[in-house]
């Protein structure tokens, strides 16, 4: 009987978060079940005894990964940094295939690209550093100020976050704030978590904003961590916080699975977001579902959290926020986070004539004509607020990687470009490194055949947006 309870628990599992398919095979279609199995039967140190042993050999396939994709070194400019002041990772990191130039590329169509299977390999979607657990992953600055300053570990015993910290935003970012501008960085470079962010704020923000700071700083059950034995970490977790992965309203680059597509293979790695600006955004989540950041705030904690399962939810201790006051008090607070300052730029978002660089107004000038980026990224923020599907699938034959099934990613956002050097990784699952390599994906998969000198020139201007 024991022996069926376990076999039987194993085939759910399965079916519902199958293991990698082979390199080369297709996934099916659809899962057996969208529902992950609740009642576990395998003890926790059995589990974690398992997934320790197998961790070495998934971050090593990881790591081979990043390194076939990538050029991985340590590659700054002096004097371009971010607005925290830390150097900024220049140039082209994405592989070409042996004997390609982007030149070349560039002048092939989709159709040949595809057929001639020369699709550069960081141009692909990035999966999780293990896609068939998938789960929040957070880097190591976050899980050691965390640990430090109010005592929980965001380690999982499974994995670590592998992508190098060069390549990743500040840490701790500096606060703007739309109420606030004349204070600058009101975090005075300090992580803001339940330890400080009362000494930091009384006095600045209002009672409803500042208790709604103190909910994005309390943590709550979530997947991987919780307090049942169905989690990732050493010891039964609090669980985590908005701010965990949103540092500071910002982001720190911490990944983990879009929790609306089955099977598990067709899930999209998601980078964290920045949550800069967020006022002027209209689309919420990772299909964009949501219309106001009340709504998203509210899904976070009921389903995100939870890979979009409520029986799961329910298991591991969801947090139910009461919508009039708290999810409306947390809301209020991330309405006023705001873009960093960007001098060279006037009241309507365009450069100011008199302060910009010759070749950041050619920038400009390409942005806004010839590169078709204000087609999607218009107006003083440089947001449509729209979805747009680049169709990339069109240049590339669908193959697994890592468990993750490289097809169509469907309509994707349009993020605002206001500070975004401040944000890398960029694209949603953080498959480009640098500005340059987004205006390589841009000028392929959009067919915009610029010089050399025109793709300089464009990254000139974004970095002054």
């Amino acid at each position: 009987m024991k022996s069926t309870i376990l076999l039987t628990a194993a085939l759910l599992l399965i079916a519902a978060f199958p293991f990698p398919s082979v390199a080369g095979e297709s996934p099916p279609e659809r899962g057996a079940t969208s529902y992950a199995p609740v009642a576990g039967t395998e003890s926790f140190s059995s589990v974690m005894k398992r997934m320790v042993a197998e961790k070495p050999d998934i971050l090593r396939r990881h790591r081979d990964l990043l390194e076939e994709r990538y050029d991985l070194s340590d590659r700054t400019q002096g004097g371009i940094t971010m607005t925290s002041g830390k150097p900024l990772q220049v140039g082209t990191r994405v592989r070409l295939p042996q004997g390609m130039t982007w030149k070349k590329l560039s002048g092939m169509s989709p159709a040949e690209i595809r057929e001639a299977g020369v699709w550069p390999a960081g141009f692909y979607p990035l999966p999780h550093p293990n896609h068939a657990e998938g789960g929040m992953l957070f880097p190591q600055k976050q899980i050691d100020a965390i640990l430090e300053q109010t005592g929980r570990d965001l380690s999982r015993f499974d994995l670590d976050f592998v992508m190098p910290d060069r390549f990743l935003p500040a840490f701790p970012p500096p606060i703007y704030l739309t109420t606030r501008p004349d204070l600058g960085d009101v975090s005075q470079g300090q992580l803001v978590t339940s330890d400080n962010y009362y000494e930091l704020f009384n006095g600045i923000l209002n009672p409803k904003q500042l208790d709604g700071l103190r909910l994005l700083v309390s943590p709550f059950p979530q997947q991987q961590f919780n307090a049942t034995h169905d989690r990732r970490s050493v010891r039964p977790s609090l669980g985590v916080t908005c701010f965990d992965c949103h540092a500071n309203g910002h982001t720190n680059g911490a990944t983990h699975l879009v929790g609306d597509i089955r099977p598990q293979e067709y899930r999209h790695r998601l980078d964290t977001p920045s949550l800069r600006g967020v006022n002027i955004q209209r689309l919420f989540g990772s299909q964009r579902a949501l219309k106001t950041v009340e709504d998203f705030t509210e899904f976070e904690q009921r389903a995100a959290y939870f890979d979009g399962d409520p029986v799961i939810a329910t298991k591991k201790g969801v947090n139910i926020l009461e919508r009039g006051s708290e999810v409306h008090n947390m809301a209020e607070f991330e309405e006023i986070l705001d873009f960093p300052p960007a001098p060279k730029l006037d009241v309507f978002g365009r450069l100011d004539r008199s302060l910009a660089t010759r070749a950041e107004l050619r920038g400009e000038k390409l942005f806004f004509g010839k590169a078709k980026c204000s087609s999607c990224h218009s107006g003083a923020y440089y947001t449509d607020n729209l979805m747009h599907n680049l169709r990339a699938e069109r240049f590339f034959e669908p193959k697994m990687i890592n468990g993750r099934y490289a097809t169509a990613d469907g309509p994707i956002k349009t993020f605002s470009l206001r500070g975004i050097k401040d944000s890398p990784p960029y694209m949603h699952d953080g498959r480009l490194l640098t500005l340059e390599d987004t205006v390589e994906f841009f000028n392929l998969v959009l067919q915009l055949d610029l010089s050399h000198q025109e793709k300089t020139d464009l990254v000139e201007f974004m970095r002054a947006l």
